[in-house]
């Protein structure tokens, strides 16, 4: 404890002891941040889009010449050799501004670069490795020398392994360039960005915020999404970003939000079992086709699994065939076979059989049935006439006079019968 009339001493924090007095830590702090924090966001994003980066110059590079040696090396495709030779003069001189070497191997097919003594900036190596790259992508030297400013950057991207069928793949990347380019011309006009499509690669330059939209926009086009839904996104951007008033608020309302149309294979198989499902009960709620035994039995929630189904061991333990020897489980194996074969040689033989088979023939009608016929159509007739009494009546003078006709003819025989007995 310090006496009453001495000053109290402070302990500082140990967590605070290497930290500093700030010029604007003061009594009036809120007064100072919070008219900073009002701010409108356009106001902030407009000094932020004038900050400037300054060139990394000789004088920047306080140690010296480097300690260590840093090289990359890149192969290019033969068709690449004549143009590198004529121009390899230009991509040395423009390497030799930053203090960096290059070799042109035309042996192995490669191109290297690598650091020297009067190199100063320990960045630009890797600037010079895309550069090699993007040569040996196909870029003219007068584009791939833009690469060694700061504010340029490069990307590669690969599409050669995105699409399985040739054709399809093909049409896709036709797809990017557009009609007479005209695809192309607008991704590089939205994205202030260099485009070249090679081979199965697609070599981008420009800001690194456009080189992400680049990107997405080559790899959606070989998934089957055309560049045109995001190409239109980015055009109303571009207006959106024009009005302040607009600067501190959400653009999800201006932006076009697109369906997708096209269903997976999964997604197709669902949809259909869906659709049989639902026609399935609606016949059977009408009534039409009866609901199977397996459906109306509920099945009962239980936790445990079902039990474990024997294995082959244990089949052949249950009948005894597993104590069998070689040569008896040979000769069970052969019965089994030659009963096989019998009951498919029986089954053969039967359909053989059925070719000689005799279709059933329709006898022809006798006299008796088409007299019966015809007095159905005649009773049939007069039905629909309404005559049904006289019908009648015909119908009984017609029996009476058969009976009559059989009586005369029974007497005849009868009186035959008898001339014959007494002669």
């Amino acid at each position: 404890m310090s006496d009453a009339g001495e000053p109290s001493t402070v302990v500082p924090n140990k967590n605070k002891a290497h930290r500093k007095d700030k010029p604007w830590d003061t009594d009036d702090i809120d007064h100072l941040v919070y008219p900073f924090l009002l701010q409108s966001h356009s106001r902030l994003l407009s000094s932020l889009s004038q900050w400037k980066v300054e060139p990394f110059t000789p004088e920047d590079n306080k140690a010296g010449a480097f300690s260590e040696e840093s090289s990359f090396a890149t192969l290019f495709p033969k068709y690449r050799e004549k143009y590198l030779r004529e121009v390899w003069s230009a991509v040395t001189k423009a390497l030799e501004a930053h203090g960096v070497a290059c070799t042109l191997d035309l042996v192995h097919g490669s191109m290297a670069v690598r650091t020297t003594r009067k190199t100063y900036d320990p960045y630009i190596i890797l600037k010079a490795r895309d550069m090699i790259k993007l040569l040996a992508r196909g870029v003219a030297v007068a584009q791939a020398a833009k690469i060694l400013n700061d504010d340029v950057a490069c990307d590669i991207i690969k599409i050669g392994n995105t699409v399985r069928n040739k054709e399809r793949y093909v049409k896709r990347r036709q797809r990017i360039i557009g009609p007479d380019g005209s695809t192309l011309k607008a991704i590089e006009l939205l994205t202030n960005c260099y485009v070249l499509v090679q081979g199965s690669t697609v070599s981008v330059m420009g800001p690194y915020k456009s080189l992400k939209e680049v990107r997405r926009i080559v790899l959606d086009c070989m998934k089957n999404i055309h560049p045109i839904y995001r190409i239109k996104e980015l055009m109303i951007r571009r207006e959106l970003a024009k009005d302040p008033k607009l600067a501190t608020e959400s653009w999800d309302r201006f932006l076009p939000s697109f369906r997708r149309r096209h269903l997976t294979t999964s997604e197709k198989t669902s949809k259909k079992n869906e659709k049989t499902q639902a026609k399935m009960e609606a016949r059977r709620a009408a009534g039409l086709e009866p609901v199977k035994e397996e459906e109306k039995k509920k099945k009962v929630y239980t936790p445990f699994p079902p039990a474990q189904q024997p294995s082959k061991i244990d089949m052949q333990l249950e009948s005894g065939e597993y104590f069998l020897k070689a040569s008896e489980k040979a000769a069970k194996e052969a019965e089994k076979r030659k009963q096989k074969q019998a009951e498919v040689t029986k089954q053969r033989q039967a359909e053989r059989k059925e070719a000689f088979v005799a279709p059933a023939e329709d006898a022809a009608p006798t006299v008796e049935e088409k007299q019966k016929q015809k007095q159905k159509r005649k009773r049939a007739a007069v039905e629909a006439d309404g005559d049904s009494k006289d019908a009648d009546a015909d119908a009984e003078e017609k029996a009476e006079k058969k009976r009559r006709k059989k009586e005369k003819r029974e007497k005849r025989e009868k009186a035959a019968v008898n001339a014959e007995s007494s002669s």
